[in-house]
């Protein structure tokens, strides 16, 4: 809620039309009039009167509540609103969109009606990918002390930010529902596969059905809704020296399934071993089930079995893709996939048979 004053309308306006404007009455559609609207509520349209060179006019201001059906962020309202500015104006006998707007911090409000692009500025840290550790292993079939505390490091932050529950249960179908549907998700990865030997389209076909009946499995679970970084691979984690790390670029919202996090790391201590000896050793197998045996004592969170499968799947397609990665040997591509195939057909995912899982 916020209180909209009739010197923020004006000023707005002003900025607006280039003119002095006088605001003559703000009334809520089908309620009252008032010098000021205290308590206007996202989502109650406002008719505002007003004067501008000479010239009464008359406009509507819409805002929209957060809500389901994909409204639940701030990012998700201005995505529809900014659309329906352009859109609106582009259709014959459609009311015209005169501007799109925000409120802000103290109520006032902000044109936004010219913007043609948004971009984020960020502050610059110091770091190294946690793709290099795991590269260096890959080539060296060595791990060190430094490793396996640098995976426990990983493995506890993701322990402390999935204790902290989400408020809505209506957010964790949203993100089961965007996992599979999404276009930066499951159905969209599989859209993006060109023609390929090693991922035929009877494989990707699988998956995805495979994955469609796993959100009706998944969707009732909204108790399990929980804090999430939402895109927790080894390029968005840089270290420093020792365990010190941070992380980078979170996605799809601050709250989902704690799968989604831990699925997103340790299958890519499959996927570097896979790279390297075409099976889960050297290395990567102690990384690997130290991370899932210390996660799931710190959290004990066992039904974190019961859901992984089609996020397994999803970051699967990812690492398989052609587009992400052109020079994956075909045999790569062909044991990751199995292993999202294999694990969607089980109720559970087991993590000591992964090489069962990826074997032909």
């Amino acid at each position: 809620m916020t209180e909209l004053k009739r010197e923020h309308c004006e000023r707005y306006l002003q900025s607006l039309f280039g003119a002095p404007v006088a605001v003559l009455e703000m009334k809520i559609l089908g309620g009252h009039a008032a010098g000021e609207v205290k308590g206007y509520g996202y989502g109650i349209p406002l008719r505002v009167d007003f004067r501008v060179d000479g010239e009464c006019r008359t406009a509507v201001l819409h805002t929209m509540p957060p809500a389901q059906f994909g409204h639940e962020h701030m990012a998700d309202r201005a995505q529809e609103l900014l659309w329906e500015h352009r859109a609106f104006n582009k259709l014959p006998r459609h009311v015209r969109s005169l501007d799109v707007c925000g409120f802000g911090k103290e109520g006032g409000l902000v044109s936004l009606g010219d913007v043609e692009e948004f971009g984020l500025l960020t502050e610059y840290i110091e770091g190294q990918s946690y793709s290099h550790d795991l590269e260096r292993i890959r080539d060296t079939g060595c791990i060190s002390a430094s490793d396996l505390a640098r995976a426990d490091a990983l493995c506890d932050y993701l322990a402390e930010i999935h204790a902290a529950p989400g408020g809505d249960p209506g957010l964790y179908k949203r993100r089961i529902r965007e996992l599979v549907g999404h276009g930066e998700c499951i159905m969209g990865i599989v859209d993006s596969y060109p023609e390929h030997p090693a991922a035929p389209p009877e494989v990707l076909r699988r998956i995805e059905h495979l994955c469609v009946d796993w959100r009706w499995r998944l969707r009732w679970r909204t108790h399990r809704l929980r804090q999430v970084h939402g895109d927790f691979h080894p390029w968005n984690i840089l270290f420093r020296q020792g365990e010190d790390f941070s992380v980078l670029d979170r996605s799809r919202g601050e709250f989902g399934e704690p799968a989604d996090d831990v699925t997103s790391l340790t299958l890519n201590y499959v996927f570097f071993s896979l790279q390297r000896g075409g099976r889960l050793e050297a290395g990567f197998d102690a990384l690997f089930r130290r991370f899932w045996d210390r996660y799931l004592a710190r959290t004990g969170d066992t039904e974190i079995l019961e859901v992984s499968a089609p996020f397994f799947a999803f970051r699967a397609l990812v690492m398989a893709s052609p587009v992400w990665y052109p020079a994956l040997a075909d045999d790569v591509r062909r044991k990751i996939l199995r292993f999202a195939v294999r694990a969607l057909e089980e109720d559970r995912f087991n993590p000591g048979i992964v090489n069962q899982y990826c074997a032909d």
